[in-house]
């Protein structure tokens, strides 16, 4: 389970995420990275920690399909946050084939996403 300070919950950081952060596409998945925003709702704290949100569609499954690819994404992300910088906002939405991988195939798809948005890889 991600923990509550992790989560991303409000639309406008959603839409701000997706909007003013960097993009990596993957086959099954895209993730949006917001670096080091800073938190407008947060009270006067110096880092504020990194949060994450996701976004699976009707594209991706049924109800119970759904629920487990956010399931598996939690779990990954909540790995990985300690390698994204402070006060981030991350979304990571899946794309329809995410409803037939398997974990390894999502870890694979965010390692290589996350890579990219803070390696700063070629486009």
């Amino acid at each position: 389970m991600l923990p509550t300070e992790n989560r991303l919950r409000r639309r406008e950081d959603f839409a701000i995420a997706v909007r003013r952060g960097r993009r990596a596409g993957r086959p099954l998945l895209v993730v949006h990275l917001r670096s080091g925003a800073t938190d407008p709702h947060a009270p006067g704290e110096s880092a504020p920690p990194t949060r994450a949100g996701f976004v699976v569609s009707k594209a991706v499954g049924g109800a119970v399909v759904r629920n487990q690819v956010k399931r598996r994404l939690r779990h990954l992300v909540r790995d990985r946050l300690s390698e994204l910088p402070p006060g981030s906002l991350v979304v990571v939405r899946a794309l329809p084939g995410a409803g037939d991988a398997d974990h390894a195939q999502l870890a694979r798809d965010l390692d290589a996403a996350l890579q990219r948005l803070l390696g700063g890889g070629a486009r």
